[in-house]
């Protein structure tokens, strides 16, 4: 699994990616489908998402409905348009990013030259 640290920046980009490709999801569904696609090495806690989730919907990227299963309340969450445009947007920017890292990462000739 990887770090909290080197995880956090993508967190958003990883929720708005599935959603923008989901009629619908909930919060756990969000979890499990990560970890299910990383094969564990993404792990979202709920004290990670919900804070996301929650600002991208006072944002208006995310609408939600809420259904009722039995006494419990599941709240879906489902792109909206300016969602779509802001998730494709910041996939484009967090694929640039990958390649700018991989430029560095996967150097072949050392970074600097020793004096």
């Amino acid at each position: 699994m990887y770090s909290k640290e080197l995880t956090k920046g993508t967190l958003q980009p990883i929720i708005l990616k599935l959603i923008s490709e989901s009629d619908k999801m909930y919060g756990y569904e969000i979890t499990q489908k990560v970890k299910e696609i990383t094969k564990g090495k993404i792990d979202i806690s709920e004290g990670a998402l919900y804070p996301i989730l929650h600002r991208l919907e006072a944002d208006k990227i995310l609408d939600t409905k809420k259904v009722y299963i039995g006494k419990r309340v599941r709240k879906y969450y489902k792109i909206t348009n300016s969602g779509k445009k802001a998730a494709q947007k910041i996939t484009a920017e967090l694929n640039d990013f990958i390649g700018t890292l991989s430029l560095i990462f996967n150097e072949k000739k050392p970074l600097y030259e020793a004096d």
